[in-house]
């Protein structure tokens, strides 16, 4: 490794991984571009297929994955230290929380929690009526249900590897291939195996990433053309992507400290200021009351949305199943990208404190704005106010900002709905570029931060890439794709999950990585 570290010197990226990983992620799109409707049709044949074969998979892979993080959180791995035992977190816990909420939902959540409810109202599980009371119910509970333990768990397991590399044995490179190498040995991770596992997981992450910047676009545009009263057109979009690029650019170039976490605390408060705004001009007492109801069904009911196939159903899987399913899988795509970042910012935390934090804080707040946000939409619903059910089947996105726009001073509300998405998906992209700039970077990530230069590249190669395919339209094929990459990535899950076992046993590190008085607990 110290020989490979001095053959990348005086380099800004390592071309070796990052060069092909674009390269193919270019050669994926171009055929969706000029047969999109041909490549859409081709996938989601492929990816109905998975679904028919492999939904107990899916649904297997998550759950094993909440049990793993429960058993390190609370075995004798739990109180291993991520650095050194003496030194405090990097983060205190409101800061670490906001970190990883802002990096793990996004401004995803804004839509699901506003229109989620409305996709599973027309096709509701468990054999409830259509468009009834009890499918509203379903919708919002599913819409939490979505956001939960199972989809937080896909996002942290790799951490745990990742951060004792870096914060504990100090290697200077925080890649998927370094983390195997307990498992596999010099020869496979200095070798082609240690690339392919690097390009696996930067194709999958420039995927994502792009996606990610095309669909969080609407989010905004809708609501900007409901706001001024104009058409959505590519231009409007290209003027919303080049401020994001601005925004996440400028986060990420001031990296961390000064960029990602002031703007993630900063959103924690403008959110929270939004749902009590939301509560005082609209139908705060209707939203309290279907959220109780909404949380007491998703309780009541989570083992069997957990392991809900359908398979009685002979006629064809219902919503739910068919999205679990995609969630799930979509999900592990992004879910070493999520890892990286937390084990970067992790640092000082013990293996309990990262997995537990990573599992309630995100579920909570999700929780809570999906409360918020479903309770509003169904009220509108149920009033007459606004034909969500219908304009959803229409267009999902066209939903919000006809419910935003119903409400008492529906201007200042469509201005600070923007304004949270904007900032959610700014930290979203900015933790993805510092990420992919801190993993294909030369620099020792034990003892630097990813040069900012690099940053800036890797944002302009996503935005690019992102403009290119909403303007060509090979977003939604590519969305399809993304899901399906995430098989590669699961397996690659379990082996980092084993990887730092196996890491903590050789090293003894509940023994020797503790903070003292786990340590005079260990020795009474």
């Amino acid at each position: 490794m110290e020989k490979e570290s001095k053959g990348l010197s005086g380099r800004l990226i390592d071309h070796r991984i990052f060069a092909p990983s674009l390269v193919i992620v270019i050669l994926i799109c171009i055929p969706f571009a000029l047969y999109e409707d041909q490549s859409l049709e081709v996938l989601n044949t492929i990816f109905d297929q998975i679904v028919g074969m492999f939904t107990w998979g899916y649904i297997w892979y998550a759950i094993i994955l909440v049990a793993a993080g429960l058993f390190l959180s609370f075995s004798k791995y739990g109180n291993v230290v991520l650095g050194d035992p003496a030194e405090k977190p990097r983060f205190n816990l409101f800061e670490y929380a906001s970190i990883l909420i802002a990096m793990g939902l996004g401004s995803t959540i804004m839509r699901t929690g506003m229109t989620e409810w409305a996709n599973v109202a027309v096709d509701p599980p468990f054999g409830a009526e259509a468009q009834s009371a009890e499918a509203l119910l379903w919708g919002n509970a599913y819409s939490m249900f979505m956001w939960s333990f199972q989809v937080f768990a896909i996002f942290v397991m790799a951490a745990p590897a990742m951060a004792y590399i870096l914060h504990v044995r100090k290697k200077p490179f925080m890649r998927i291939s370094e983390a195997c190498r307990v498992i596999f040995g010099d020869q496979f991770t200095d070798g082609i195996g240690g690339k392919i596992l690097d390009i696996i997981f930067l194709v999958s992450i420039l995927a994502g990433a792009a996606v990610t910047l095309g669909l969080g676009a609407p989010i905004v545009t809708y609501n900007l053309a409901e706001l001024f009263n104009i058409d959505i057109t590519f231009g409007l979009t290209l003027v919303v992507t080049v401020v994001w690029v601005f925004l996440f650019s400028l986060s990420a170039y001031l990296g961390i400290e000064r960029g990602i976490k002031r703007l993630s605390t900063f959103n924690m408060y403008l959110a929270g200021a939004f749902a009590l705004f939301i509560m005082i001009i609209g139908p705060g007492i209707f939203i309290l009351n279907f959220f109780t109801d909404s949380l007491g069904h998703l309780l009541a009911n989570y083992v069997d949305l957990s392991i809900y196939t359908d398979s009685v159903n002979m006629e064809g899987s219902t919503y739910v199943v068919s999205n679990t399913v995609f969630w799930f899988a979509y999900s592990a795509t992004w879910a070493m990208l999520h890892s990286v970042f937390a084990a970067k910012i992790s640092r000082g935390r013990t293996v309990k404190e990262m997995i537990l934090t990573y599992l309630l804080a995100p579920t909570l707040l999700s929780w809570v704005a999906t409360g918020v946000l479903g309770g509003l939409g169904v009220h509108q619903y149920l009033t007459g106010e606004v034909p969500v059910l219908d304009v959803v089947q229409e267009d999902t996105m066209a939903a919000i900002p006809a419910i935003l726009s119903s409400l008492p001073l529906s201007s200042i509300v469509l201005v600070i709905f923007i304004v949270i998405a904007t900032i959610f998906l700014t930290t979203t992209l900015d933790s993805t570029t510092y990420t992919i700039a801190s993993y294909t970077g030369t620099k020792n990530m034990s003892q630097a931060e990813p040069s900012r230069a690099l940053r800036i590249i890797v944002a302009a190669i996503i935005t690019v890439l992102a403009l290119l395919l909403m303007r060509i339209g090979g977003l939604p094929p590519l969305e399809v794709l993304s899901g399906l990459m995430g098989i590669p990535i699961i397996i690659i899950q379990f082996l980092t999950i084993y990887a730092a076992k196996k890491m903590m046993d050789e090293d003894r590190a509940w023994v020797h990585n503790v903070r003292k008085r786990n340590k005079q607990q260990q020795s009474k």
